[in-house]
């Protein structure tokens, strides 16, 4: 009984180890390309911060998808932790292969440099998109991005505000004295109204503008702040709209100053492309136009970007598969299929859907032109952060209607700091 016992237990073991033999066969087939089992494409993740528009996003990689035998993306979503998630990806080596990017200063140690992609690509491949972009999407020498997105700022304008007060619309040809004029016209003759609002709590990155229009920015081209940001063309440009404010025409807003012009408190702002499906909804009549020229400047006004790239990430294995996606999210019909929630980035595409005969869009763009060969501070000095907390608490000394404190002196006080 036992020595049959003993043949039962052989004979399993030898049906157990050849079934285990049969599996492993069929998984190392599949690990090497066996596409009948659906392992032959190399997966890549893709990461967005995209909340709204999460289901066309989708569509978009699924369209990819069903275009690939050799590739597979899968969408992340991190909306509001995006920053968050990216960082702790990084830091892990675990980073998505392809993923929106804004912020280059803070993460482009993790990303993959482009330049070489790019030069075995067709000559003249970045020129397919605007100059400007570039800056937004490198660091020194470097692409760390492909550029996908983009909003310059404008000045929004109230047509009903400027029609009560019997002035003309602003145009491309003003500068800020024309706009202070109107300030003070639509001020006295439109009851409850100021001319013009501007942020209270003003961003940091996005005033380098204006000092930049002025022939001036926060630091020269060796990263001084000493003669940049407290430069007489600097001063100039702080003390105008503090002024306006000394002078009762213009109001300093916790907003952008968007709630104040749809309520008839403000008739102008300036923005990015952001209030204007606010804006229509509402009703509203309103225009928008380049931003007005500093008259001593002699040049054109310039705007800041708020721009965004798709990068891939440093510790990604599959990174010419990354590649072919970046160079799909990025071209000419992906362009055309975020047309309504993201500005096209390439000349080709706002030719042909001809956005610059869009009276909303076109101004953006004509400020995106006289834009470029500007790259923010935050791009060039290290301590970006320092500065602009410090910044941030002397704008709102200058600003706030109970401080209005000298811009020389605050201003001095941040380039010896």
């Amino acid at each position: 009984m036992k020595k049959v016992m003993r043949i039962v237990l052989v004979v399993a073991l030898l049906a157990v180890t050849f079934i285990s033999g049969c599996a492993n066969n069929k998984q190392q087939g599949d690990n090497s390309g066996n596409k009948s089992n659906g392992d032959a494409k190399v997966k890549i993740r893709f990461a967005s911060w995209s909340k709204d528009h999460l289901d066309k996003q989708k569509k978009l990689v699924n369209d990819f998808n069903a275009s690939q035998d050799k590739i597979e993306v899968s969408l992340e979503t991190y909306g509001d932790d995006y920053d968050t998630k990216i960082t702790a990806g990084m830091g892990s080596k675990d980073a998505p292969d392809v993923m929106y990017m804004w912020n280059y200063p803070a993460f482009y140690n993790g990303l993959e440099p482009l330049d070489s992609y790019i030069d075995k690509e067709e000559s003249g491949f970045k020129e397919k998109y605007y100059d400007a972009l570039w800056a937004y999407n490198s660091i020194g020498n470097s692409v760390y991005g492909i550029p996908v997105g983009f909003s310059t700022h404008c000045l929004y304008y109230n047509k009903d505000l400027f029609d009560q007060a019997g002035i003309k619309y602003p145009t491309e040809e003003w500068t800020w004295d024309d706009l202070k004029a109107a300030a003070a016209a639509i001020t006295e003759k439109c009851d409850g109204a100021k001319g013009f609002s501007y942020k209270l709590k003003a961003d940091p990155y996005d005033y380098e503008m204006y000092l930049w229009s002025n022939g001036s920015g926060y630091v020269d081209k060796d990263g001084n702040l000493n003669g940049s940001i407290n430069s007489n063309q600097s001063v100039e440009v702080l003390e105008f709209f503090q002024d306006m404010q000394k002078e009762g025409i213009a109001v300093a807003t916790e907003g952008e100053g968007q709630d104040e012009m749809s309520s008839a408190k403000t008739a102008m702002f300036i923005s990015g492309t952001w209030p204007i499906d606010t804006l229509k909804k509402a009703g509203l009549n309103f225009g928008i136009v380049e931003i007005p020229a500093f008259a001593t400047s002699g040049q054109d006004s310039v705007s800041i970007l708020s721009s965004s790239g798709v990068s891939i990430s440093k510790d990604s294995s599959n990174k010419e598969a990354a590649w072919e996606f970046v160079k799909y999210w990025t071209g000419e019909e992906l362009n055309k299929a975020r047309i309504e929630y993201e500005l096209p980035v390439l000349n080709s595409v706002v030719e042909s859907e001809k956005l610059l005969d869009d009276e909303y869009r076109a101004p953006f763009y004509s400020m995106l032109k006289q834009s470029s060969g500007y790259t923010p501070t935050s791009f060039v000095i290290d301590h970006w952060s320092v500065l602009k907390d410090n910044l941030e608490l002397s704008f709102e000394r200058i600003f706030n209607p109970s401080t209005l404190e000298d811009v020389k002196t605050v201003l001095d006080e941040v380039a010896a700091k």
